[in-house]
């Protein structure tokens, strides 16, 4: 099977899980979005799954640059359309295994969920 690595390229966390992947010999597709873009099914699909709380990257200078009024009142429906307009607030890496999806990078997780 043949996963989907979502993420940047430039992402010094995605260097990561992707040298990770491919010292497992595990083969995955990346999908850049914020070259790529993202679909708001998969946004909704990944909140519904961890809660906007954790798919929004709100440490990231993108979130942080944002204006108060942008920033008040976040909800899972204007999280998602912040990550529509701004792709790399969306925290990374998301690996998408079909069943379910990994948020962020822990060589842990990541041997357990693939072994």
């Amino acid at each position: 099977m043949t996963y989907t690595l979502y993420g940047i390229k430039a992402c010094d966390t995605m260097k990561k899980a992707r040298t990770w992947l491919e010292d497992q010999a595990i083969a995955y597709e990346f999908h850049d979005y914020k070259a790529q873009g993202i679909d708001r099914d998969s946004l909704n699909r990944w909140c519904d799954e961890h809660g906007w709380e954790v798919i929004l990257n709100r440490a990231g200078t993108t979130f942080r640059k944002l204006d108060d009024a942008s920033k008040a009142d976040l909800d899972q429906a204007k999280a998602v359309e912040l990550m529509l307009a701004q792709p790399s607030m969306i925290k990374r890496p998301v690996l998408d295994l079909g069943a379910r999806t990994l948020v962020g990078f822990k060589p842990d997780l990541y041997a357990a969920a693939l072994a």
